[in-house]
């Protein structure tokens, strides 16, 4: 199993270097001169051409992946053009924020999608389960900042009980120490109960609109393994055993339906990432996919690469833990070495 992991993680580094190659072309591409539109229309074209030399935009484009590869692997992935500061500077700030809401929503997606996927179960052919399954069509069809304009009307205009902008409220004080960089954590950390019910209340909307999909999907595919395994011959003989049904659901069904169902959640908890693009934009929420859309309205091509690779690298992670997770779930995939296909 082992070995198994370690041949992935060379594959999945592989990918991500093509995925570097490929995020830099397409930087480098698409219209328009970066140093031109960092500096102005305003400025000098001599000035324009020292920031070109500076950026090495005035090299063959191996030449510039060379470099960029080079800075990338000491975690130097050039200077933004927006903030003039580090990339990497850059994605310390904003990456905590935005992984605020990604764990929220990940854990109401989970909980929720594997509960509603049980209630469905055990009320199967009944109107809850047909309920539960129309709720789950409609929010795999709709997009996220669909439901973040919805929750932007309903909660700013019309049943103003929850934030709708920012990180925190103005009236309220950063934490006066940053430990993790997400200010649930840090004020928890620093004892500050009111910071903390603040930062979670400006959260709750922006999360539950990248996870009702998610849920959706989750609860779609519990319930379709259960129902599939609950006619197995395994099934019905712990029925005639005298099993309870909530005994049933819970220690025997369960953990075998879960195993499709975990791969699909990693990918879509990854998704939410790419979700938070517009999603973060509609709350005016200061993290990183709301300044990596910035970096690519202003052709900032370091923030670009940078923000891109990020996310890259959590699909992997992601895609790692699932593994690791299908593996502790069903013994097959431990003695055959590798995830069941």
């Amino acid at each position: 199993m082992l070995k198994k992991i370690l041949t992935k993680i060379g594959v999945y580094l592989l990918v991500l270097l093509g995925l570097s190659i490929l995020v830099f072309i397409i930087a480098r591409v698409i219209p328009g001169d970066p140093a031109r539109q960092a500096l102005g229309p305003r400025v000098s074209e001599e000035t324009v051409q020292n920031l070109r030399r500076e950026m090495n935009l005035d090299k063959p484009l191996v030449t510039q992946y060379l470099y960029w590869l080079k800075g990338a692997v000491y975690l130097d992935l050039g200077n933004s053009l927006q903030t003039r500061r580090p990339v990497i500077t850059d994605i310390r700030q904003y990456l905590p924020a935005t992984l605020e809401i990604v764990l929220l929503s990940a854990l109401f997606m989970i909980i929720g999608g594997i509960l509603l996927g049980i209630v469905s179960t055990k009320y199967t052919g009944k109107w809850l389960d047909g309920v539960i399954r129309v709720l789950s069509y409609l929010g795999i069809v709709s997009p996220s900042f669909l439901w973040a304009v919805l929750f932007m009307l309903l909660f700013g205009y019309l049943f103003p009980v929850l934030p709708t902008t920012g990180r925190i409220s103005q009236s309220m004080a950063a934490p006066s120490r940053i430990i993790t960089g997400m200010y649930t954590i840090d004020y928890l950390l620093q004892g500050n109960i009111a910071g903390y019910l603040d930062a979670i209340r400006h959260i709750i909307l922006p999360a539950v609109a990248l996870m009702l999909g998610g849920m959706a999907q989750a609860a779609r595919l519990t319930r379709g393994n259960m129902v599939e395994n609950y006619l197995k011959d395994y099934i019905q003989a712990e029925q005639a055993y005298g099993v309870t049904e909530n005994r049933l659901l819970f220690k025997y069904l369960l953990k075998p339906s879960l195993i499709p169902t975990i791969t699909v959640m990693a990918m879509d908890i990854a998704a939410i990432f790419g979700n938070a693009f517009l999603v973060e934009n509609i709350f005016n929420y200061p993290g990183l996919s709301r300044y990596g859309l910035s970096a690519m309205l202003n052709k900032d091509i370091n923030a670009i690469s940078g923000v891109v690779m990020i996310l890259g690298l959590v699909f992997i992670v992601l895609n790692i833990l699932s593994d690791l997770i299908v593996a502790w779930l069903d013994p097959r995939v431990r003695l055959m070495g590798g995830s069941e296909e």
